[in-house]
Formats: structure tokens, sequence, C-alpha cells
């Protein structure tokens, strides 16, 4: 009697085990794809969708310099992560001034020379890749503070 009633515990255990796992495979498959960062496609769409005026003036080796420390800074920010990094708490802005800023600075101690014009098209042309792909929201202006 014992071994049958051991035996239905161990089914009943793996029943609501197996229902539980199947319920929630079910809602991750139903959830949209987290967006994944190629900076090998980022690269590629940039410099397909930049404007006009920096495409003449940009090589795609300088766009990759920028897009670099881009990445730098959004790391130095805290908000490119790996999977193991924690989240920054509350939104954080990335783009402008700021952001223009770092790159010519870090660029110019590297021996590369941009104009702030040039920085300003591809992070703004990355920003727009990022959207694209889901990895950052809207602009902050976008926001409300109710």
């Amino acid at each position: 009697m014992a071994v049958v009633l051991g035996a239905v515990a161990v089914g009943l255990i793996l029943l609501i085990a197996a229902v539980a796992i199947l319920r929630e495979s079910h809602r991750l498959a139903s959830l949209p794809p987290r967006p994944t960062f190629d900076p090998d496609a980022a690269l590629e769409w940039v410099v397909q969708h930049i404007a006009d005026d920096a495409a003449a003036t940009l090589t795609v080796d300088d766009v990759r310099v920028i897009l670099d420390l881009q990445l730098q800074y959004f790391k130095a920010k805290g908000v490119s992560q790996n999977g193991s990094s924690a989240h920054p708490v509350g939104p954080v802005v990335i783009g402008g001034s700021e952001t223009v800023s770092y790159i010519l600075e870090q660029a110019a101690g590297k021996g590369s020379v941009f104009t702030s014009e040039q920085v300003h098209a591809v992070v703004e042309t990355q920003l727009a890749y990022l959207r694209a792909i889901g990895a950052v929201g809207s602009k902050a202006d976008d926001f409300d503070d109710d």
C-alpha cells in the first residue's frame, strides 16, 4: 500500500511540474524576442542610413570608431550590459551634446579628429537603429512627468 501511495505522490508531483513547465514555456513563446545588438549589423545599417553630408566626409572605419566610442559611452552610463550586470534605476538619457563631447574627446585622445556634426550624425543614426531593433525606448522628450 505504501508503495502505491508513494508512486501516486511521485506521479502527482511530476504532473504538476509538467503543467508548470508547459504553461511557462507557452508564456515565454508568446513574448517577443529580446533585442540583440550586433555591432557588424549596426555598422552596416548606420553606413546605409547616415545623412548624405556626413557620409560624404566619413569612411566606414571612421563610422566604426565613432560607434565603438558610443558603445564605450553607453557602458560608462550603465545602459550597455552583457546580461550579468544590474539594470540602471529609472530612465537613462543618452545622446545629445554629452555623448558627442565624450566621443570627440576620446577620439582626439586616440588620434582621430571628427567634427561635432559628423559625430552627431552617426550618433543619431545609431540611435535610430537601436530604436528600430527595439533596444531603446522613446526619446526623452516623449515622456510625461505624470
